[in-house]
């Protein structure tokens, strides 16, 4: 998703510690519960009367009334999460394509693209479409983010004009967008798995493929009934010239450019075009644009800082330690002296923990780095295969961080289409069904006995 490394501390740093994780179960109270409540009483805008960053101060403040360490020592722990290298990079991402989404729109590209996109994709298969889109940009991109930050600005103006539900459109976007990133060959998560289980990525991506292509076919085939009512209104005037920072970025993206290196040039291309095609549009004007787009995100960006040094603290104090010592402790009790047996639990046990450890810490990646430990011990221990544990592990952390409605991803497109985040991750079907896919695969799967 983003590059590079884990939080410093791992789930087994500390003794387990249940006490650690009322912060996260706090915080997903008061902002799932608050905005649940209200929506229920028919208040407008639900999940934004309370605000997700200031919904997680008590969850910052418990933590450290909670701590066994010092009051420095836990703020320095919550400071070294806020500065961990995948938090500042989705911050990063944020703001560029917040920029880019702002310049792009001011300048005329959006209405251009959708009249573009409207030519070229019929209305029955528009969902569809946009899925298969995310899935391959964010395959040859190795990054969700990037692939949000290029394809949502576009599918935002597409259901817009359509009718579509912007929930479902965000929703199929994120799908793809989470396929491509579970699947790519550059994908940190694929890197971080293949590297820390000891397999080929040829091999980790064969075994991820018979359980992704089920979910896929069935999300496509889910897409096109929902957006078998969609109606195309008379396509306008395609400008070229305006599309043009869209098509570029996701050119760069499929040369498989660096994220941050695809989204600035997207900024300067369409300022470019604004500049030389837009009357009365001056570089001032651009900068305000530019500034407007970063405001935008300025709720998530935020929020990301808060929940990275969340994760940081809990994990300091113990939270992922309890959760890996509950898993063992069950494995060890329901498995027994059958092979069979015995390396389904230790599967079952995989996906668990990286599961959990993500709706900690919020990030796939860094998920994956903590939990790959644990994974590794369980599959040597129980005979599963390095391909096996390395595709479980990418599997349900992105299967996870796809429909947490305060993740990176709904977070995005939440801020991007106006939506609650919570409204947003229960569109994002692929995720959903990729989990389904892989349980019963794990399951069904023919094993020695």
């Amino acid at each position: 998703m983003t590059n590079q490394p884990p939080l410093t501390a791992t789930a087994q740093d500390r003794a387990p510690n249940g006490i650690a994780l009322l912060p996260l179960m706090l915080f997903l109270a008061l902002f799932l519960g608050t905005g649940s409540y209200l929506t229920w009483q028919g208040v407008d805008y639900a999940f934004y009367q309370l605000p997700a960053p200031v919904a997680v101060l008590p969850a910052l403040l418990l933590a450290l009334l909670i701590t066994k360490d010092s009051i420095n020592t836990t703020i320095e722990n919550f400071i070294s999460g806020v500065g961990d290298s995948n938090v500042i990079a989705m911050c990063i991402i944020y703001l560029l394509a917040g920029a880019f989404a702002a310049v792009a729109s001011a300048t005329g590209g959006v209405e251009s693209t959708v009249n573009l996109g409207l030519s070229l994709i019929p209305s029955w298969f528009l969902l569809p479409g946009f899925f298969l889109i995310s899935a391959f940009i964010a395959t040859a991109m190795g990054t969700s983010m990037g692939t949000l930050g290029a394809v949502g600005p576009i599918a935002l103006g597409v259901a817009q004009t359509t009718g579509i539900d912007l929930g479902i459109m965000a929703g199929a976007v994120i799908s793809g967008a989470m396929f491509g990133d579970n699947l790519s060959i550059i994908s940190d998560t694929t890197i971080a798995a293949t590297r820390t289980q000891g397999c080929e990525m040829r091999d980790k991506f064969k075994e991820n493929f018979r359980i992704a292509l089920p979910a896929a076919i069935f999300v496509i085939g889910l897409l096109y009934f929902l957006s078998s009512d969609a109606v195309l209104p008379p396509v306008g005037e395609i400008d070229w010239i305006k599309v043009l920072p869209y098509i570029g970025i996701i050119v760069l993206a499929l040369a498989g450019l660096n994220v941050f290196v695809v989204l600035g040039s997207g900024i300067i291309f369409a300022g470019l075009v604004g500049l030389l095609q837009v009357p009365d549009y001056s570089v001032m004007a651009l900068s305000k644009d530019i500034y407007k787009g970063f405001s935008n995100m300025q709720e998530i960006f935020i929020l990301s800082l808060f929940i990275g040094g969340l994760g940081a603290v809990m994990s300091h104090q113990g939270g992922l330690s309890f959760i890996v010592s509950k898993i063992d402790s069950l494995l060890q009790r329901f498995s027994g002296k059958n092979k069979a047996v015995s390396e389904r639990a230790a599967e079952l046990g995989i996906a668990s923990v990286v599961s959990l450890t993500n709706v900690a810490v919020a990030n796939n990646t860094v998920s994956i780095i903590v939990a790959s430990d644990v994974a590794k011990g369980l599959a040597t221990t129980h005979g599963v295969a390095p391909k096996r544990s390395a595709s479980l592990l990418d599997i349900f952390a992105c299967s996870i961080q796809g429909i947490l409605p305060y993740g990176a991803q709904a977070l995005m497109l939440g801020a991007m289409f106006g939506l609650s985040p919570l409204a947003v991750s229960l569109n994002v079907f692929y995720p959903m069904l990729l989990a389904v896919s892989a349980i019963l695969t794990i399951i069904w799967r023919r094993r020695e006995k």
